[in-house]
């Protein structure tokens, strides 16, 4: 990508719509990111550079880690499905690809290195000043637009999949002979009880 296009991905990322995921490019993005990990092959992406690609899979690592409970978004299978996604949406490419190289950008100015060769407090710095959009400066409007997208994308992506409704703890539609009410220790949480 030469310089005059990562400055018009820059330029068109804050004004990109906001996310449209109909349920069944969610489904299909989720079964072709199952099929990819199931083949033990590498992935090869089919709209991202050898880069891109790199921070794709280091940021969505980030944004979900793996931990005691479950894997992390690329034992998902995140980068996969935002691979997919890219490609299913038109609008989508644009945006993200524009994010990353604002990332690599804003990191440059930083720290003189992409996003991948930082540190991981460099990292933490760049995203905590986009992260939250109501504390972000005005001049980090694209990075904040992009990462909130990027987020929703991941979240999308990591509870689609099977590792993410495990993590969910989600037991489907089964059969409550008696329902009890909301247990004492949630209500205790929340500060309300049944009176």
């Amino acid at each position: 990508m030469d310089r005059r296009s990562a400055v018009r991905m820059l330029a068109m990322a804050p004004v990109a719509a906001a996310f449209r995921w109909a349920p069944d490019s969610v489904r299909e993005a989720a079964a072709r990111a199952r099929a990819a990990l199931g083949r033990g092959a590498p992935y090869e992406p089919k709209h991202f550079t050898a880069h891109e690609w790199d921070t794709v899979r280091l940021l969505v690592d980030l944004i979900i880690p793996k931990d005691d409970r479950s894997g992390g978004a690329t034992d998902a299978g995140v980068p996969e499905f935002i691979d997919f996604m890219v490609g299913d949406d038109a609008d989508l490419e644009t945006p993200i690809r524009g994010g990353l190289a604002w990332l690599d950008h804003e990191c440059d100015g930083r720290y003189g290195k992409p996003f991948v060769a930082c540190t991981g407090a460099e990292r933490t710095a760049v995203l905590d000043d986009i992260a939250w959009p109501k504390r972000a400066k005005p001049e980090r409007a694209a990075g904040v637009a992009f990462f909130n997208r990027f987020r929703d994308l991941t979240a999308s992506g990591f509870f689609s999949s099977k590792m993410g409704v495990q993590d969910l703890r989600y037991i489907g539609n089964t059969f409550v002979s008696e329902w009890k009410g909301c247990p004492p220790d949630a209500l205790a949480k929340l500060g309300v009880n049944h009176d």
